[in-house]
């Protein structure tokens, strides 16, 4: 998958020269000595911290390889697999949202945004999103949004459909343009996943702010943390190809780009122009 527009700016540095990309579906061609749960010929999907995923090859730690039933082509995979770990950690690790929350969720007709509709609507919350096109509230409805928001309405539509109370979770992939928005929409000690930055990294905050918005939570999470030990990506993998299988995750791919054309993906992404998931085929 074509991999967040901030791997191109400053917001992530890393050292140069460097590879691109932490996730792919592709085949195993050889495997190492001791390696038991993956051998030739099995098809994988992987996310891993190392870049190096915008390759037709690669070496690859075999800890992060997860073997694909044959009943998910590597399209799907592709297109699901880091998002929807994500997701997991976010929903269930993260905020432990459960039946009856109100949750928010920023750019929900995104790659992530349309996965974590999907998963928060089979845990019984109710799903309110924002999108950045009108065109792309169809999407949001389509993954389980119960209402469907502007940018610009946030927060006055949100308090206007929670009764002036504010969601009890907003996960927020935006970043820079939406963060205040996100916080003004929280309940009394809600908590605000800031998750992502799409529009740019959030920068230096005022601390304070969440004692004069409510006594809120915050949090910057990372999904290797959450898939940090042995026991978290078991559990964590599990859970996913278990909601996979009941069909609550679907995978939505957008568009698809020639491996050699990532530089107009990474455009495409930054300019907000897709929809759902962005595949890059060698």
């Amino acid at each position: 998958p074509c991999s967040s527009a901030i791997s191109r700016t400053t917001a992530s540095p890393m050292p140069l020269p460097s590879g691109l990309g932490v996730e792919a579906a592709g085949l195993v061609e050889a495997a190492g000595e001791g390696v038991t749960h993956v051998k030739p010929g099995d098809r994988i999907v992987y996310f891993t911290n190392a870049p190096g995923a915008y390759a037709t090859h690669r070496l690859l730690e075999a800890r992060w390889a997860v073997k694909l039933p044959d009943t998910i082509s590597d399209e799907q995979a592709a297109a699901l697999w880091l998002k929807a770990c994500t997701v997991e950690s976010l929903v269930e690790r993260c905020a432990h949202v459960k039946a009856g929350d109100t949750v928010l969720v920023q750019a929900a007709a995104g790659g992530v945004g349309v996965l974590l509709c999907q998963w928060l609507k089979s845990v019984g919350a109710t799903v309110i999103g924002t999108v950045g096109a009108p065109e792309k509230r169809t999407i949001a409805e389509a993954a389980g949004c119960d209402h469907v928001l502007a940018y610009a309405d946030v927060p006055s539509r949100v308090s206007e459909l929670t009764g002036g109370q504010g969601v009890d979770v907003v996960i927020d992939g935006v970043g820079k343009t939406s963060f205040e928005p996100s916080l003004d929409s929280l309940r009394r000690r809600g908590l605000m996943i800031s998750y992502g930055n799409a529009s740019g990294a959030v920068g230096q905050v005022d601390f304070a702010i969440l004692a004069r918005k409510g006594s809120l939570f915050a949090t910057r999470p990372t999904l290797f943390d959450y898939y940090a030990t042995p026991q978290d990506f078991a559990a964590g993998t599990a859970a996913v190809f278990a909601k996979i299988e009941a069909g609550v995750l679907k995978a939505h791919i957008g568009q698809t780009f020639p491996l050699a054309d990532a530089v107009k993906c990474h455009q495409a992404l930054e300019a907000r122009q897709t929809v759902g998931s962005s595949l890059l085929i060698p």
